[in-house]
């Protein structure tokens, strides 16, 4: 993308913990915000915890969500602990296949 374009921004919130004790809170937390409102949305289970990636419509959406009140208080609210936050770059293609899918 060039400086003139402006498309899905994504980024990654890594919340650390024993995964199995997290997926409990973070689909307390996806029950907060509606499937429809996702424009990429990927929770990704590892050996330290779980990374969830996600786009936001611009940076200055993913930056401005990301530090809100809203989230952060859903976050602490579903009992997951704060994550750290990565700004990764503007998506520039996503091919998912619907069986990949939960």
């Amino acid at each position: 993308m060039t400086e003139t374009q402006s498309g899905p921004f994504l980024g990654a919130y890594h919340f650390d913990g024993e995964p199995r004790e997290l997926v409990p809170a973070y689909d307390r937390l996806m029950e907060r915000f509606p499937v429809e409102a996702a424009v990429l949305h990927v929770c990704v289970l590892g050996e330290a915890g779980i990374t969830v990636l996600d786009a936001c419509p611009s940076q200055s959406v993913f930056r401005e969500f990301s530090r809100s009140a809203e989230f952060l208080g859903a976050v602490a609210s579903a009992g997951l602990p704060l994550p750290r936050v990565e700004p990764l770059g503007d998506v520039y293609v996503a091919r998912v296949r619907a069986t990949a899918a939960r």
